[in-house]
């Protein structure tokens, strides 16, 4: 569980736009909400020098990704 906790931690402090949560009873079971002004955004941040690093330091960990583009049910809304 360690090296999960620490990858979060890590992608917080990188990007500051995001909210990460595991689940109770299967703690290694991590849900990341990263929030982009638009898709470009989003793509560009995809390009950065840090979350290639990022992305190359959690190819063992991540087992099982999937992305998926949602609507804000309250738009304006803001994550503190």
């Amino acid at each position: 569980m360690k090296p999960a906790k620490h990858i979060l931690l890590l992608v917080f402090l990188l990007t500051g736009s995001m909210y990460a949560v595991a689940e109770k009873e299967a703690p290694h079971k991590i849900t990341i909400l990263e929030i982009y002004a638009d898709r470009a955004a989003y793509e560009s941040h995809l390009k950065t020098s840090h979350f290639q690093k990022y992305k190359q330091g959690t190819l063992e960990m991540v087992k099982d990704l999937e992305l998926v583009d949602v609507s804000p049910l309250v738009p304006g809304l803001k994550i503190k």
